[in-house]
């Protein structure tokens, strides 16, 4: 470690580092990258521009209401449409896995199973929002579908970090991650965008909004299609002849709102994605055995909003989100699972002599269709949670204060109650210190609960996973450069396991069965920074974490214990252009720590153009170096690969 450190100390500035990287790059190694991610986010401090301070962003997600950037308790980041439109290959998991403390596993391409890794935690335990309506599956170990959600209809993300079922209820272990599709402007606005890429990639959308009165609409379409490649290596027999799994995605997002008066508001929106990918079921496919997965997801929520006071505001809504999984061999239908959200909420806040009070009264209901539920349910398994939420949030000069607290009332296990204080300091100016303490859960799904590897009636119905979260956090902030430092702890009991040691809970078994066993602890630090230096833009983050079984005290499963990013940027006069360092190191396949994976490090480039103010001209290498790596053992990433698109406004 020693001379990687030394090696990265003498690159001192952005420049040469930009400069260099592609010469040292082939011989990256993740323990080397992760050591000048390091240093580079220190040396952020070093330099402060003066320009508009990004902390005037406003941000919705973490307190459920709207607030300034420098006022939340939590580490969040926000992703704009410019950061969106970087993105070349991919969907929106793979615009995650650059951010800090995520981590991706794919089985293959990017329409195959995703798992999503927020500081370690289960994908189950990060919340997915799409404009504000719940996203999981209540099939298997449950948890969101994010190889189903498209880029091409999205507005601007939010990601916090850290426990928020005090605000949202069931699933926000780890955090909650809220997509944003478009919405309509005063002006009419026509946007085109299309371009085609490696690996037979081919992709277009298009987008229309505007308004007439008091009306405003909102419409995009996207279609993707590519060959694809083979996500399976087989090794050490030369005559075998792999086959090419490649994937289609069309996808849909509608918007229409109407200003009933100045203080009150009507929305519908809806979005639709469906999802036909190949993969391999077995290492080796027979000849003419296709296996391929399909998804087709829809979120659809209708909103009321009504300004009654200035100071008092109320948001009625219903969101319902569909998610139907299938898998075929030979266009046979092997496995088919529907799930049902629903949900039902009333928001009210109130700005008070000091601070602001919110309220919500919130209704959940689940459905799940699934075959190998027990014969009793007759194949449909359903489940409702009703809750009661408040929040007081206070702010002035100097300090910052927040009191979540929630009841979920479960049809199933019964009451839960959550919380969260959090407390912020700004000692110096530009400085600021805060820390959190909060608690959360994640309701057991529905196929946990009522398939034959449930409980069988008789027995104690599964108990929630709970969480236990506490951190701390340092920000700095001069014009243009901020710098975070944020140390976590999260301790998850009552996790839901499969084990032998449950089968005479069950009606039938299959080497185990579903009960609360595990317990873990996610610990962690993360130091995020970005900066101007020598005109350039200069952002990134690294994490060091220990998820650990403590049962066992044996590493999770693919998750590394140090993983990082860092991204330089320019902007010079219609030419903009980019380069990104992904680094991961060392981990295990198992939980058992018994199948190493080694880690790996990654350089993305990209360019772009402005010929005029309604074009734009782009392209993106992704993987530049073609780097052979795994996230999930026996199963290839992609290759290098590159895109060439365009996008065009024209003048209306």
């Amino acid at each position: 470690m020693s001379a990687s450190i030394s090696r990265a100390a003498r690159l001192p500035s952005a420049a040469r580092l930009s400069a260099t990287l592609a010469s040292l790059a082939p011989s990256v190694t993740p323990r080397f990258a992760l050591s000048t991610l390091a240093l580079s986010l220190m040396a952020t401090a070093a330099v402060a521009q003066e320009a508009p301070n990004k902390l005037g962003q406003v941000q919705v997600t973490a307190t459920r209401s709207k607030l300034d950037l420098s006022q939340v308790l939590a580490d969040v980041t926000v992703l704009t449409r410019a950061d969106i439109e970087r993105q070349g290959f991919g969907n929106l998991v793979d615009l995650l896995g650059r951010q800090s403390c995520v981590e991706l596993v794919r089985n293959g391409n990017p329409g195959t199973n995703t798992s999503l890794f927020l500081r370690g935690a289960n994908t189950q335990h990060t919340l997915l929002l799409v404009d504000g309506v719940r996203m999981d599956t209540q099939s298997g170990s449950g948890g969101a579908a994010w190889e189903a959600i498209p880029l091409a209809q999205i507005e601007r993300v939010e990601i916090v970090r850290g426990a928020a079922s005090s605000v949202y209820g069931s699933d926000a272990v780890a955090g909650v991650i809220q997509v944003f599709t478009r919405k309509g402007k005063r002006t009419p606005t026509i946007e085109i965008g299309a371009g085609v890429g490696s690996l037979g990639l081919v992709r277009g959308d298009f987008s229309i909004s505007g308004a007439a009165g008091d009306l405003d609409y909102a419409l995009s379409l996207a279609e993707e299609v590519a060959d694809g490649f083979n996500i399976r290596k087989v090794l050490n027999d030369p005559a075998y002849n792999p086959d090419i799994d490649g994937w289609r995605m069309h996808s849909a997002n509608a918007r229409l709102g109407y200003q009933l008066d100045k203080g009150q508001r009507l929305e519908l929106v809806n979005t639709y994605s469906a999802l036909d990918s190949a993969y391999d079921a077995a290492a080796k496919p027979k000849p003419g055995v296709e296996d391929r997965n399909l998804h087709n997801t829809r979120a659809t929520r209708g909103l009321w909003s009504a300004q009654w006071t200035p100071d008092w505001q109320t948001e009625v809504s219903i969101g319902d989100s569909r998610e139907r999984y299938e898998t075929l061999t030979n266009q046979a239908s092997t496995y088919l699972t529907e799930t049902q959200v629903r949900q039902y909420t009333l928001g009210s806040t109130m700005k008070l002599a000091v601070g602001q009070l919110n309220a919500v009264l919130e209704r959940r209901e689940d459905k799940l269709v699934n075959s190998g539920l027990m014969p009793s349910t007759g194949g449909q398994a359903k489940r409702h949670q009703n809750a009661i939420a408040a929040s007081y949030l206070y702010s002035d000069a100097a300090v910052d204060a927040q009191l979540h607290l929630r009841h979920d009332q479960d049809s199933a296990f019964g009451g839960i109650n959550t919380g969260t204080v959090a407390a912020g300091w700004r000692f110096l100016p530009g400085w600021r210190a805060w820390a959190s303490a909060g608690t959360a859960f994640r309701a057991p799904t529905l196929y946990q609960s009522f398939s034959e590897y449930g409980p069988k009636p008789g027995v104690a119905a599964l108990n929630p996973e709970r969480g236990r979260n506490a951190e701390l956090g340092l920000n700095w902030s001069q014009g243009d450069s901020e710098l975070s430092l944020t140390v976590y702890n999260n301790r998850i009991r009552d996790l839901i396991s499969w084990d032998s040691g449950f089968a005479a809970n069950c009606v039938s078994t299959y080497g185990g069965c579903y009960g609360n066993l595990a317990k873990v602890r996610l610990q962690g630090v993360s130091l995020q920074g970005e900066t101007q230096l020598f005109r350039l833009r200069v952002q990134g983050g690294v994490d060091f974490q220990n998820p650990r079984d403590l049962a066992t005290d044996k590493l999770l499963g693919r998750r590394a214990k140090k993983h990082g990013n860092l991204r330089i940027e320019k902007t010079l006069d219609q030419w903009s252009g980019g380069i990104q360092l992904q680094a991961h190191g060392s981990r295990f396949d198992d939980n058992a720590n018994t199948k190493p994976l080694g880690g790996y490090s990654l350089v993305n480039l990209d360019v772009g153009y402005r010929v005029n103010p309604q074009l734009r001209l782009q392209a993106n290498l992704d993987n530049a170096f073609n780097k052979n790596y795994e996230t999930a053992k026996g199963y290839s990433q992609a290759p290098r690969t590159l895109f060439i698109g365009l996008r065009f406004t024209p003048t209306l």
